[in-house]
């Protein structure tokens, strides 16, 4: 069996004294997209920030693509192709759209994703290019938030809540451009509270609980009850 592109090992992961995370692993395969679910507080940015690079375990260890990078710092795991679409999109309010999508680039990765295969992708943001990114609907402004990662041109994309306070139309419109992006060879983790856009989206499924991994399964087989006894801890 080939060596998966992502493979979490049993971190821990700390803010001071508090533990947040409590021996989590999880695999990602090249291609594959995987769920996090979870309440709030569950962890689930935690994890995400610990394998951007944002916060280093305490224990255990991350490895990507077989190298280590549990203690990289943030432009070392964007560098080697991990790129984060962070919780409330973060775009630059002072910059246009187009300037913050040149940020993503900043790295010069080699790969498929340009201005122009973004603005493909998602149209409106072509429209509105040199507009403030402050003049952006929600659902605009988590289309650029995911433009400005893949100018990255990463091999993994991290999505942290991507329909966290949208209208489920946009949610919808989102999700619908998933499958181009995984085309072009990427891999995905969605961090998702919305339970049934989590298993359309995902081959596999991991439900964080306080913490730990309350759940781990193909998100077409796991039933209803079962991923609502990890999720609620019922």
């Amino acid at each position: 069996m080939p060596e998966p592109l992502l493979d979490v090992r049993a971190i821990d992961v700390y803010y001071g004294d508090f533990q947040a995370l409590f021996g989590v692993s999880l695999c990602v395969d090249a291609g594959e997209v995987v769920a996090v679910i979870g309440a709030n507080g569950a962890g689930k940015s935690t994890l995400l920030k610990s394998i951007a690079g944002l916060m280093a375990p305490r224990h255990g260890n991350i490895l990507f693509d077989g190298a280590p990078i549990g203690a990289a710092p943030a432009f070392e795991v964007v560098a080697r192709g991990v790129a984060l679409v962070p919780e409330g999109r973060r775009l630059f309010p002072s910059l246009t759209v187009e300037e913050n999508l040149k940020i993503g680039g900043q790295s010069r990765r080699p790969g498929p994703w340009t201005l122009e295969r973004v603005y493909e992708l998602f149209p409106v943001l072509a429209e509105r290019r040199h507009l403030p990114s402050t003049s952006l609907s929600g659902g605009q402004q988590q289309m650029a938030a995911i433009g400005r990662a893949l100018m990255s041109n990463p091999q993994l994309l991290l999505c942290d809540e991507i329909s966290l306070g949208l209208a489920p139309i946009i949610v919808r419109d989102i999700y619908a451009r998933l499958p181009a992006i995984v085309a072009e060879g990427l891999s995905l983790i969605i961090v998702e509270q919305d339970i049934a856009q989590a298993l359309k989206a995902s081959s596999q499924v991991y439900c964080l609980q306080e913490g730990r991994i309350a759940l781990h399964g193909s998100a077409r087989e796991l039933t209803r009850e079962r991923i609502s006894a990890a999720y609620f801890g019922v």
